[in-house]
């Protein structure tokens, strides 16, 4: 048996690495195992977008605007380590339908206090000078930003461990400890591992760690691709996308989906999305995918249609059906908290998200009320006999 912790956390990707670094800050001891390394799921393979502009008015936004603010504010020292870009964003409409729909979101948005600004042609093609010639207006964001996601896991990572905490790479969870009915720790193949609260951010396999603890998480994978594109000199200021991107995140459809989302990086190469489709774990490469991909940027940007690609990446959002993330204590499983569930949306929220887990770990009241993301909205807890019992010992 390892020495216990207030606190284990179950996954080193982006959410994982904010709940150890403010559970530190929190004062409490903290431990955090990963099967593979730091960012080697989800985190590696996606864009980093820390994005307010497709947020639909609600608790996801709350918490958005929220996450935005540790950024901007606990994490601004750090801001340089993981190339944290206050871009702003660019939502473009080339389509009449398009443009009504969008200045309806801008509306609302602004009437729950988001900064937006209505782009028209001219204005438009003042801030991206290549956009497509089609492009009837659009609207810009100016609290999108961007960071390198692998190194914001790497190095919150980094910074928990200076503070006192515990890394464990490669080390799977086979099952659960526990003490009567509640969660005590989780069993490896390097040992079992006790701890006071155990939080499972595993992503896409959230929902298949719940299960070993008998609950009910429904998380799914929803592959996603990328296209990177050779370095050139800036063309591209802001991250810009259609009006159809918003649709998209929103979507419970399972079938392939495809809608440009361009940006620079300080690299000089240009990053392509987005494409969602639920396959299951499926990591074949779709031509098909690259495809759409390739003809919507050039769609958005013409002048791409002469840039070559150099690579392709790809990995799996976890997706939750109703489109909220899965954060706070599992009451069906006392001891179990989640942390999961965010699909594209994950980057840009980890920060929030560790932090106000940390607080409620810690036994404090959040910042935010969590209830809107309770784990216990999927049902009663389910038995599972795969749940390793380890019982109270006086």
């Amino acid at each position: 048996m390892n020495s216990a912790s207030d606190v284990l956390v179950i996954g080193a990707g982006v959410i994982g690495a904010a709940t150890a670094y403010f559970a530190t800050q929190q004062g409490l001891t903290v431990t955090v195992l990963d099967k593979g390394l730091p960012a080697s799921g989800t985190s590696s393979a996606c864009e980093g977008n820390i994005l307010v502009s497709d947020k639909e008015l609600g608790p996801e936004l709350e918490l958005t605007r929220y996450s935005l603010g540790v950024w901007h504010g606990d994490l601004a020292e750090h801001r340089r380590l993981w190339e944290f870009e206050s871009k702003g964003g660019i939502i473009v409409a080339s389509r009449e339908s398009s443009l009504a729909s969008l200045n309806r979101v801008m509306a609302a948005q602004a009437r729950y206090g988001v900064v937006v600004e209505k782009l028209d042609p001219d204005t438009l093609r003042n801030a991206e000078p290549n956009i497509t010639p089609d492009a009837l207006g659009g609207a810009r964001y100016p609290e999108d930003c961007q960071v390198q996601p692998m190194l914001v896991a790497a190095h919150l990572v980094r910074l928990a461990t200076d503070a006192g905490a515990r890394f464990v790479a490669d080390t799977p969870v086979t099952g659960f400890l526990r003490s009567g009915d509640r969660i005590t720790g989780v069993r490896t193949p390097r040992g079992d591992f006790s701890a006071g609260s155990v939080v499972n951010c595993t992503g896409t396999w959230a929902g298949e760690l719940a299960a070993l603890a008998g609950v009910n998480v429904p998380v799914l994978p929803r592959r996603g691709f990328v296209m990177v594109t050779e370095p050139l000199p800036p063309m591209v200021h802001h991250k810009v996308y259609a009006a159809e991107y918003i649709d998209n995140v929103g979507s419970s459809d399972a079938g392939l989906q495809a809608s440009p989302v361009v940006e620079g990086t300080p690299s000089g190469t240009i990053l392509i999305g987005s494409t969602r489709e639920r396959v299951g774990f499926d990591g074949t490469v779709s031509t098909n995918a690259l495809r759409l991909l390739a003809g919507n940027a050039v769609a958005l940007f013409p002048f791409l249609e002469h840039v070559k690609a150099i690579r392709h990446y790809h990995g799996f959002r976890p997706y939750c059906p109703d489109h909220l993330p899965v954060i706070g204590h599992d009451e069906r499983a006392p001891g179990l908290w989640h942390a999961a569930g965010h699909e594209g949306a994950g980057i840009g929220l980890s920060a929030g998200t560790g932090k106000l887990l940390a607080q409620a770990l810690s036994g404090q009241a959040p910042d935010l009320d969590l209830s809107p993301f309770a784990p216990a909205r999927f049902g009663e807890r389910k038995e599972n006999s795969t749940t390793h019992r380890e019982e109270a010992t006086a």
